[in-house]
């Protein structure tokens, strides 16, 4: 073995020993005995969980990460990224009417809640409704379902009817498609009318709660450790349309830092494991026969859909000026972002677009136009920066560092506590952006906290991917900024949370409002596009900073057939509701 991996693995085997120590703790509980060949073992990914008795998904700062949507709560359709196609699941089908503002779903038949109760038009119909109402605005999805839908009607038990504000080509795709991480989810009417949506935990063992229609019920619950069994009386077996899934139970559990998390893949305590780091990695692997990647050479990694992102309060001095932002930009060198946090295996982004071939085909057009030529965005010119901060009336200080007015020209840079890639690329920042005069620091939050400051407009600058959205056109992502949604700092917003306004937000905003009008693919999108990304480009309220390669180890130990480059049934992640596809096709590996 080679000798560079040895203080990691050290550290592996010292940490591997605490973690097995705590989880034999955990499986001490009054539980039923299931053999460990038949438990899968996923990493939580988003870190500890602060209120893990909160199912309710909808909830401002809710969870579902911990395996609520990806074991006991199942989405309408599911995206597959591999293939392009909708996959049908709760829903059979969603199809519009010619001008594009009414879209009727068709349910699965048979389909039943955890309880017995069917699941039909009327659950539909209530869950839309709760969104509808103007005063529940905080609740996840709210500001979208509020913006498209007029009205929506039961046309008969398993057949409902969206009547849009107006033409929406993406409605199944934005809202109940898995196209990013989850999707709108429905709620069991004789479960949820007449409680509070703002305040329902939806959790109550006793009663049999959460109840959602998913293959697996919760029998335990805590911060770092969720155990779901499977229901041999899922709806899904009972109609034929799959097979229950092999594993009898499922846990999601955080062992804390990547070399812990690594430890218990290591050692065979996780079947899953969130992205880690190359160095992380190939140690494991060298630990580990079993454990494999999405590609068993480099870069091992799967494209993310969403890019990473340098960005700002705009609402905060001095960020609310774009010379300073672009100053910013200059003082940035993503090549050696690159080389130093992601060790060679992924590319620096030239937009917040993934580098999928639909959204190539819209950056292409931005660069056979001049766009990046008249906003050059990999400019990388220390010099330039400083010249531009100089510019906005700051003068260098003794300490190296620009003051004006006395005030020290500081940056805090907050970056997720359970994401190691964005913490690593926000070190080099803090480096880089000390380099030409601006006195940058970083520091880690905890999730709520971190996700919470973003939506209130309390940060200053962050390492994040919150213009995600697109993965097969533009607007989803481009919508992100527009200000439709902008609210006042203290008040949670859903989307623009980097507040950005002004003339060229405005304009911005009426470009892709126009955009989302458009049928997908439509040639009157691309001039559109070409004016609102110049501006982006000239503005800059956020930064693209690298596209996100997510290296992600399965243990193939116990469980075998996991979605890889050479076996892409769908993507590699299980952090995302689309995990159903991949806990159907696992099978025990003896």
């Amino acid at each position: 073995m080679n000798k560079k991996y040895w203080p990691l693995l050290l550290t592996v085997l010292v940490a591997s020993v605490m973690v097995m120590l705590s989880i034999r703790v955990v499986f001490a509980q009054d539980l039923e005995d299931i053999p460990r060949e038949e438990t899968v073992i996923f990493d939580i990914d988003g870190g500890r969980v602060v209120d893990p008795e909160n199912f309710n998904p909808y909830i401002p700062g809710r969870r579902l990460d911990q395996g609520l949507h990806q074991a006991v709560m199942e989405p309408l359709f599911i995206l597959n990224y591999e293939t392009g196609e909708y996959v049908p699941w709760l829903g059979e089908s969603m199809t519009s009417n010619e001008s594009l503002d009414v879209w009727t779903l068709a349910l699965r038949d048979g389909v039943t809640w955890s309880d017995g109760e069917a699941f039909n038009a009327d659950d539909v119909v209530f869950t839309i409704n709760m969104l509808l109402v103007p005063d529940n605005i905080t609740l996840a999805d709210a500001g979208g379902i509020q913006q498209w839908v007029e009205s929506v009607e039961k046309v008969d038990d398993l057949t409902v009817q969206f009547n849009l504000t107006g033409p929406n080509p993406r409605f199944q795709l934005d809202y109940f498609s898995v196209r990013i991480w989850g999707s709108v989810n429905m709620l069991p009417e004789h479960i949820w009318n007449g409680q509070d949506p703002l305040t329902f935990t939806n959790y109550d063992p006793d009663q049999g709660w959460p109840v959602f229609t998913g293959p697996y019920q919760v029998v335990s619950v805590g911060e770092t450790e969720f155990i779901y069994d499977r229901r041999d009386d899922w709806w899904g077996a009972e109609t034929g349309f799959m097979d229950l899934p092999a594993p009898r139970r499922l846990v999601w559990t955080w062992a804390g830092p990547e070399e812990a998390r690594a430890a218990l893949m290591a050692d065979n305590g996780l079947d899953s494991l969130m992205d880690i780091t190359k160095g992380t990695y190939e140690a494991l692997a060298a630990q580990n026969a079993n454990v494999h990647a999405w590609t068993d050479t480099l870069p091992y990694a799967t494209l993310d859909p969403c890019s990473r992102t340098f960005e700002f309060n705009t609402a905060v001095a001095p960020w609310d000026t774009v010379e300073m932002r672009q100053a910013v930009n200059h003082a940035i060198d993503r090549n050696q972002i690159v080389e130093i946090s992601y060790e060679g295996t992924t590319v620096p982004s030239i937009s917040f677009f993934p580098a999928y071939a639909p959204m190539n085909r819209y950056t292409d057009i931005l660069v056979a136009e001049g766009v990046y030529d008249e906003h050059p965005l990999w400019a990388f010119d220390p010099d330039a920066a400083r010249a531009m901060i100089e510019e906005q009336g700051y003068t260098m200080g003794d300490d190296g560092y620009y003051a004006k007015d006395g005030e020290q020209l500081d940056m805090d840079i907050t970056t997720h506590e359970a994401f190691i890639e964005k913490q690593r690329v926000a070190a080099v920042l803090v480096e880089q952006f000390q380099n030409v005069g601006i006195n940058a620091t970083t520091r880690n939050e905890a999730g709520g906290t971190w996700g919470d400051n973003h939506a209130f407009g309390t940060f200053d600058t962050r390492m994040g991917w919150q213009n995600c959205g697109s993965v097969n056109e533009p607007w989803n992502s481009m919508d992100t900024l527009n200000v439709r949604w902008l609210l006042p700092v203290g008040e949670r917003a859903s989307r623009n949370q980097w507040r950005w306004s002004g003339e060229g937000a405005e304009r911005y905003s009426e470009l892709v409002d126009q955009i989302g009008t458009l049928p997908l693919g439509d040639p009157a999108i691309e001039p559109l596009f070409v004016e609102a990304m110049g501006i982006y480009l000239e503005e800059l309220p956020t930064i693209p900073i690298t596209q996100a390669r997510k290296l992600i180890p399965h243990n193939w130990t116990y469980w075998q057939n996991w979605p890889t480059a050479e076996n892409n049934y769908t993507s590699a992640w299980t952090w995302w509701q689309s995990t159903h596809l991949v806990i159907h096709e696992i099978q025990p590996a003896g």
